[in-house]
């Protein structure tokens, strides 16, 4: 299994705007072989910024690599950074983990 994250720095007061824009896109992760689910999390709060996190989980680092060269990776991205660079603080920042545990 892969995990790969991104987070995000969200300027304070663009939560609302930051969570829309998330839970309504189209993702197109359905589409894709081996994507397993998908999480959007919220984190702490700082002076300067909320964090968030995307998470997906893939059935290994292939069907993630899959996903980064797919059709459906261009179409869930094709409008990403449009007239929303005012909601971030930097660039999100990708974290990528191969599971090594997992207990249930």
């Amino acid at each position: 299994m892969y995990i790969a994250m991104n987070r995000f720095k969200v300027a304070p007061g663009s939560e609302a705007e930051f969570e829309e824009l998330w839970t309504s896109r189209d993702t197109h992760l359905k589409e894709v072989p081996g994507f397993v689910e998908f999480h959007l999390l919220k984190g702490p709060k700082k002076e300067d910024h909320v964090l968030y996190s995307s998470h997906t989980i893939w059935s290994d680092y292939e069907a993630f690599e899959g996903w980064t060269k797919s059709e459906a990776f261009r179409a869930a991205h094709r409008n990403a950074g449009n007239g929303t660079r005012s909601l971030y603080l930097g660039h999100p920042e990708f974290e990528g983990f191969e599971v090594i545990q997992t207990v249930k």
